[in-house]
């Protein structure tokens, strides 16, 4: 992967991205792709790395051009989204809410009062850098950065706020803007979108970037109850797009994609899935070669 072009194929081909972090659910990394290669070890002088700073502008440029979305939506950490993947976001996240209902959020008790300041300071005027930001919640004092920091994480969890650039000149800064002001198009699908069609578009999409995966480690990933993913799984399957079998060597039953597989670093490029074929790498901590085909770490998040 050379450039800008290459990357928004990737992360439209594969749906969800990490930039750096390998999320043992087995989400597609940038840097991976960049690179060419599964499981990169970190360089010990990553400014001067080519992969790296090549990842690094990527997911700067690609978001600030409105080309996808990044924030911090699994488990905490950081990912890209391609942009018909976010209304199933926002739907499961937000459901029909606009950003005007913070207010109800804060006091059913969902939001903490430092994510409401903020929104307060966001609503009146936006988009903001961080330090007019801070200096408008009262949270300039150093002493009140984590607090800070931890309620912008929750408001981007809760697709409340976005991240849309990254300024470095003539100090490094983040400007925020609010999620329906930045991508009113996704957020107005999602809004419209039911939560049994979210769920089930994120996982058709999801799955098919990862090409494997169990019940347990999408109701992980996710954050979704055992029993939508039951229900979820079953709808996909009866459509076709899934299977469930066991896998010799290894545990438990495996959720399978029966579309075309997408192309990952250092894996040979596949159609649909065979019946049998070649085995895929086995999940962490499995072993054996299976009867069907079915396909915090070093650096920063």
């Amino acid at each position: 992967m050379r450039g800008a072009a290459g990357a928004l194929a990737f992360v439209d081909a594969v749906g969800i991205c990490s930039t750096f972090y390998r999320f043992p659910e087995g989400v597609a990394c940038l840097w991976e792709a960049v690179v060419g290669r599964a499981k990169p070890r970190w360089p010990r002088h990553s400014h001067h790395d080519h992969g790296v700073g090549l990842t690094w502008r990527l997911k700067d440029d690609l978001p600030a051009a409105r080309r996808v979305y990044y924030g911090k939506l699994l488990r905490g950490r950081p990912v890209l989204v391609a942009l018909d993947v976010l209304p199933a976001f926002y739907a499961l996240v937000r459901g029909r809410q606009r950003a005007r209902d913070y207010r109800a959020e804060y006091e059913a008790g969902r939001l903490s009062l430092t994510a409401r300041r903020l929104m307060d300071a966001l609503v009146r005027e936006h988009p903001q850098y961080t330090r007019e930001l801070r200096a408008s919640a009262f949270l300039l004092e150093p002493g009140r950065t984590r607090e800070f920091e931890r309620a912008m994480a929750e408001l981007q969890q809760g697709l409340w706020v976005v991240k849309s650039e990254e300024r470095y000149e003539p100090s490094f800064s983040y400007r925020w803007e609010l999620m329906e002001a930045w991508l009113p198009g996704p957020v107005a699908e999602g809004r419209r979108l039911g939560r049994t069609a979210a769920l089930d578009r994120l996982v058709a999409r999801y799955i098919a970037g990862a090409v494997f995966t169990t019940r347990a480690r999408l109701g992980r990933l996710l954050g979704v109850p055992a029993a939508e993913i039951a229900s979820c799984v079953a709808r996909l399957m009866r459509a076709g797009t899934l299977r469930e079998t066991a896998v010799a060597g290894w545990p438990g039953r495996w959720l399978v994609h029966r579309g075309p597989a997408v192309a990952r670093p250092g894996r040979r490029p596949r159609g649909r899935a065979p019946i049998s074929g070649p085995a895929p790498r086995a999940p962490d901590g499995a072993s054996g070669s299976p009867s069907v085909s079915i396909a915090r770490s070093s650096g920063p998040g």
